[in-house]
């Protein structure tokens, strides 16, 4: 069990509570980015329906499915920013493809799997009942029939026509994610689940039902609420799997009702170790090979994080000097800051330039009130699906009504 999920002591935990049949109906996975709580949490699922032992090489037809993320008994939601992975992943097919290398049918299924973390999030059982089902339909046909042309026991094409497939399956991909996923968890989506949930699964040697919700912390009260009350009195034979970065963002009576498990920082050693197993390549930055797989995931940005980075400290210097930035020229540099993590490293930008207002008693002050605007920001984009367009308009004019620009304590730290 769990041999795919590389250091991380809270799988002995899992596997020992799994094994002893004392696992809860809920549990939640926290912990930093890329550190596997959301492969843990489809392998959980996998080994909650394995029909035999869980090992991770079993060919039950359970296990294939799973494997395979096309398992009825499972439903995955929440927001997720899955195109970096899918752009490693396609990488890593066309280079082994090229290269007839031995880890070839290892790329093919690392590429079809992050496909899959996408696009299983448009289940219409979850979607139901809403307009964007019509209009992502035509995407998610198109993908899966491009997925059919390179599916394991397929003669790949030719180099060429390889390429042509996977690249517009991440065309489509992109479209799918940026224009109809939710940066939040949505009311009418655990609706939704918890109606699935409720009914007779038609056979008994499926499984459980699972309902993996990533990014948990990120819903509205409407949401969190109506989750709680699931939570409250789970259906039967149904397992909810939560995974976030944030603990301390999740509703305390969520929280109670969840068996949590601690997922940690990997070394940089075994950051490398994973990228080059999974990937087979160490990813570069100016020639060294890149230390986290956040770092190696974000070479795939179609911007780089120092340009970010460049247009976030020219943004807030502008405002510091009093002149009002041109958003429309930097939502173009910053490629309408899609997908979504181009915002996030935007704000950090921001939060790291402003450093310098810490240095003194009134600037400290006013750096704790930068940093709310900022997560308001932050909160507009991810849990209120706001433009950031939009949002950056209101953020100027939220922090030029600071106090810094009154008395000088910007122009002041810059200075020194």
């Amino acid at each position: 069990m769990f041999d795919n999920i590389i250091s991380q002591n809270s799988t002995e935990l899992l596997c020992d509570d799994i094994l002893k049949n004392r696992l809860p109906g809920s549990i939640l996975f926290h912990g930093p980015a890329a550190s596997g709580k959301f492969s843990c949490a489809l392998e959980t699922a996998r080994v909650l329906s394995c029909e035999k032992k869980g090992d991770w090489t079993c060919t039950c037809s359970n296990c294939l499915k799973h494997k395979a993320l096309v398992s009825q008994n499972v439903l995955i939601t929440g927001p997720g920013n899955k195109i970096l992975e899918i752009n490693a992943a396609k990488n890593s097919l066309l280079v082994m493809n090229i290269q007839n290398s031995r880890h070839l049918e290892a790329s093919r299924y690392l590429f079809i799997r992050a496909v899959r973390k996408l696009t299983s999030r448009f289940s219409p059982v979850l979607w139901e009942g809403e307009d964007k089902l019509a209009k992502f339909s035509p995407l998610l046909e198109s993908i899966n029939d491009n997925l059919e042309l390179i599916q394991p026991g397929r003669v790949l094409p030719d180099d060429s026509d390889l390429r042509k497939i996977v690249d517009e399956i991440v065309k489509d991909c992109e479209k799918l994610e940026s224009s109809f996923l939710y940066d939040s968890l949505p009311l009418s989506q655990i609706r939704n689940f918890s109606s699935w949930a409720h009914l007779t699964s038609g056979s008994s040697n499926n499984g459980k039902k699972i309902i993996i919700i990533e990014n948990a912390d990120q819903m509205m009260d409407a949401s969190k609420n109506a989750l709680l009350k699931i939570l409250e009195e789970p259906p039967k034979d149904t397992m909810f799997i939560l995974t976030t970065t944030q603990k301390g963002a999740m509703l305390p009576t969520i929280l109670s009702r969840l068996r949590t498990y601690s997922f940690v920082e990997r070394t940089i050693a075994q950051q490398q170790e994973l990228i080059q197993r999974v990937f087979h390549t160490t990813g570069n930055i100016n020639g060294e090979p890149c230390k986290t797989i956040n770092e190696f995931l974000q070479t795939y940005l179609p911007i780089t994080p120092d340009a970010i980075y460049g247009q976030a400290e020219s943004f807030f210097n502008k405002i510091a000097e009093g002149r009002i930035p041109d958003i429309p020229d930097l939502v173009t540099a910053c490629n309408d800051f899609e997908p979504r993590i181009v915002f996030k490293i935007f704000i950090q930008g921001i939060i790291d330039v402003q450093k310098g207002l810490m240095k003194t008693g009134p600037g400290a002050e006013t750096s704790a009130a930068l940093i709310k605007i900022l997560h308001e920001a932050w909160n507009s984009v991810t849990v209120f699906n706001l433009n950031p367009a939009s949002v950056l308009e209101e953020l100027t004019r939220s922090i030029m009504q600071l106090n810094f620009l009154n008395n000088g304590i910007l122009r002041y730290q810059k200075s020194e």
